[in-house]
């Protein structure tokens, strides 16, 4: 038999059964445990075959089989050997992000026994007062309440109640738990998916969700943009609610875990039929039982972080891509596949329909609207009576500033603030101060394992590298001099939030970034307290910039818009625009009229000038425009190939070996549009003390860049490097660091 193995050889191995085992009764997709070198490890069954290359005596035998049905079906089989052929990558590791972690490790491909809670008191006024100051007891068992059959303890965490609820209202006796081994009926068989009504559309949406819907039995792209406030997502439940009338699953991408509880409780909330969820924010065992649950089909909806495009659906029939632009679709280790360009490729493979959703499209995307490749839906209105959010460039030139914080916006944030309404302070820099210096000889403290400056945190007092991780404490004198006139340079949400919660004493400030969600339920629980509609600051970095609805947020105010204006990357641009206009979506969606403040020192620059013009069209224009000069993507293709060491010179080496060999493939005369340039030092040459350089491999044809990228990787691999030096190759790269 010929199965795949999770390992970095792009190569398939022969085994023989185990004796005890017919190699008929071996399904490809089922999973085996093999020998491998001074291992045993766990495999994918690929075929039969009657015949090998390799001598018999040569060829291992199969430990065991773990499956006596295939575990992956044939489609995705053929997805993970299509997205390993066009990543360059190792068919067994790709095999293996098809499958969550205890099946990756050999465990049994069951469900087990886990918690239901059910109600055994009755929620009354009484009960109700008893727990009006445990909000989220009586949330807990409002909602366990509304659930006669019960409900699964995976479900109450995925919505953001935790364990230590669940056990403070078992002791109380308000309600008890039983193991339940899940059903595994399909969804087919519940007679009325939906649970609430669906809302009226407007002629935008409803425009939209019959184009949708109408194609539901072939394959056909979507690109749906819509302003931020203007209805996404209830498009997105009507065409699924239709999907779901035909039998017919769906999968739903959203890019942060952030964004899944919410999501997964306004899917919960519509819907009867059982709703799974996937992310890295479950245990193994909560992963595992929402896999099974969509491959099985059970579920009829799956709502998955970027991973979820490998999870089998045996009757898929509609793949939504939520904030299609987000970077968080793209690895950026290992298997570097992009999630929204594999979603495309599912849809061709399933036919079914692939919607991608956004109010700030990638160029990518655009670009194939432009082509006649994908149908571009808009809804350029905002829901209900919300009305587009008034957007203002703040010049900081000649200002006397605190902190970062301008004294025109502190006067503009105290007058919403008075008016009972609530405010959003967006920093794109968590930590007190990205850097320390010395005021006598201007020494900043870096990092010593990377080219960075080591960020100061307040709570609790230490320096933190963001890319190594390192973290030590905060100096008392300086390491060149020895001078004690240290100093903090530049602001970090930590700092920003001391500075306003000094100026507004009277308000919370209510910091949102991934030092302050670490905690499970950290975030839902300031969510929860923002949608109290009371008068709030809240701060935060990007984590706040998508898909939240604040209908009391009246002004937003982003700090620092010039940072990515001027980066090295030829996207930053790009995603500074993105991220502008998501941060501004987010003021004025509710009945209040909704202000946006742009602190700047280049108010005159071209994108910010169309930006605040909420011209997002204009702008991604003036982008192509400059895109197709440089034959960047979308008008053209990249290879990035990295290679890193821990010895300064040795990934410079192997690169420049590696552009002579290409320029030698003969593929440059072939194709006068394939240009190699490099070998250079990465932005950021040193990192986690490893020093790294990149090799860039640019051309206007597809097959031609990969018919090169295919031979430079051949080259690779024949040849014996050392241990300490790396190289990866990173198609169509989303980040140039």
């Amino acid at each position: 038999m010929r199965v795949a193995i999770p390992s970095p050889l792009r190569q398939l191995f022969d085994y023989l059964p185990p004796d005890s085992y017919p190699a008929h009764g071996i399904c490809p997709g089922s999973r085996v445990v093999v020998p491998f070198g001074p291992r045993q490890v766990v495999a994918i069954v690929l075929s039969i075959e009657p015949d090998t290359d390799i001598p018999t005596s040569k060829l291992k035998t199969v430990i065991s089989v773990l499956d006596n049905e295939p575990l992956l079906p044939n489609d995705i089989i053929h997805l993970c050997q299509w997205a390993a052929r066009y990543y360059h990558h190792s068919l067994g590791e790709t095999l293996a992000q098809a499958m969550p972690k205890n099946l990756r490790l050999g465990k049994p491909a069951s469900y087990g026994a886990i918690p239901f809670w059910n109600c055994i008191a009755e929620l009354d006024s009484e009960l109700q007062n008893q727990l009006k100051r445990s909000k989220k007891q009586l949330a807990a068992l409002e909602l366990i309440s509304s659930y006669p059959q019960g409900i699964s303890a995976t479900e109450l965490h995925e919505l953001g109640f935790s364990k230590s609820t669940l056990k403070e209202l078992s002791k109380k006796g308000l309600i008890c738990s039983r193991n339940v081994e899940p059903s595994a009926l399909p969804f087919t068989d519940i007679t009325n998916p939906l649970k609430a009504a669906h809302l009226k559309l407007n002629e935008e949406q409803a425009f939209a969700c019959e184009a949708i819907t109408d194609g539901l039995e072939n394959y056909r792209t979507y690109l749906l943009e819509g302003v931020t406030g203007s209805g996404k997502t209830e498009v997105y439940l009507q065409a699924i609610s239709a999907a779901l009338s035909e039998g017919k699953q769906t999968l739903v991408l959203v890019p942060e875990i952030g964004l899944t509880p919410q999501t997964v409780r306004r899917f919960r909330d519509r819907f009867n039929v059982p709703v799974a969820c996937l992310h890295s924010g479950l245990s193994d065992g909560e992963r595992l039982q929402g896999w099974l649950e969509a491959a099985r089909g059970s579920a009829g909806i799956l709502i998955s972080t970027r991973s979820g495009i490998f999870t089998p659906m045996p009757h898929l029939g509609l793949i939504i891509v939520d904030e299609e632009h987000d970077g968080s679709y793209k690895q950026q280790e290992s298997l570097r596949y992009n999630a929204r360009d594999l979603a495309i490729y599912r849809g061709r493979q399933r036919q079914c329909p692939v919607v991608l959703g956004s109010a700030t499209p990638s160029l990518e995307s655009l670009h194939n609207t432009h082509q006649g490749k994908y149908t571009q839906l808009h809804l350029k209105q905002r829901a209900g009576n919300a009305r587009p959010p008034v957007m203002e460039l703040l010049d900081l030139r000649h200002q006397v500033l605190r902190d970062g914080l301008s004294t025109e916006l502190l006067q503009r944030m105290a007058a919403h603030l008075g008016r009972g309404n609530q405010v959003m302070v967006f920093l794109n820099r968590r930590g007190y101060a990205p850097s320390m210096i010395c005021q006598d000889c201007g020494n900043i403290i870096d990092c010593p394992h990377c080219d960075a400056h080591m960020t100061i945190h307040r709570y609790p007092p230490h320096m933190h590298c963001h890319h190594c991780d390192l973290q030590q404490a905060i100096p008392w004198q300086c390491t060149s001099c020895q001078s004690r006139k240290l100093q903090p340079v530049g602001q970090g949400t930590e700092r920003t939030e001391q500075v306003l919660s000094q100026h507004f004493a009277d308000y919370p400030v209510l910091r949102i970034d991934r030092d302050t969600t670490r905690r499970k339920q950290a975030l839902s629980d300031m969510l929860e307290e923002v949608q109290s509609g009371k008068a709030c600051i809240l701060l935060g970095t990007q984590m706040l910039a998508k898909g939240h609805h604040f209908p009391d947020v009246t002004l937003v105010a982003i700090i620092n818009a010039d940072a990515g204006l001027f980066s090295a990357d030829f996207r930053g641009p790009e995603r500074t625009g993105q991220l502008i206009m998501q941060v501004a979506g987010r003021a004025g969606r509710g009945d209040k009229p909704g202000q946006v403040i742009i602190q700047t020192y280049n108010p005159e620059h071209p994108a910010l000038q169309l930006l605040s013009m909420n011209d997002y069209s204009r702008f991604t224009n003036n982008l192509f425009i400059e895109r197709k000069q440089l034959n960047l993507p979308p008008e053209g293709y990249l290879t990035l190939i990295r290679s890193e060491s821990v010895n300064q010179n040795e990934s410079e080496v192997l690169l420049s070996a590696l552009r002579q060999y290409a320029e030698q493939s003969g593929l440059q005369q072939l194709d006068n549009s394939l240009r190699i340039l490099g070998p250079i030092p990465a932005p950021m040459e040193k990192r986690q003390g490893r020093y790294r350089w990149h090799l860039l491999i640019h051309g206007k044809n597809r097959n031609h860049l990969h018919s090169l990228v295919g031979r430079v990787v051949s080259y690779l691999e024949s040849h014996r490097l050392p241990r300490q030096l790396k190289w990866t190759v990173d198609i169509d790269p989303q980040e140039m660091s």
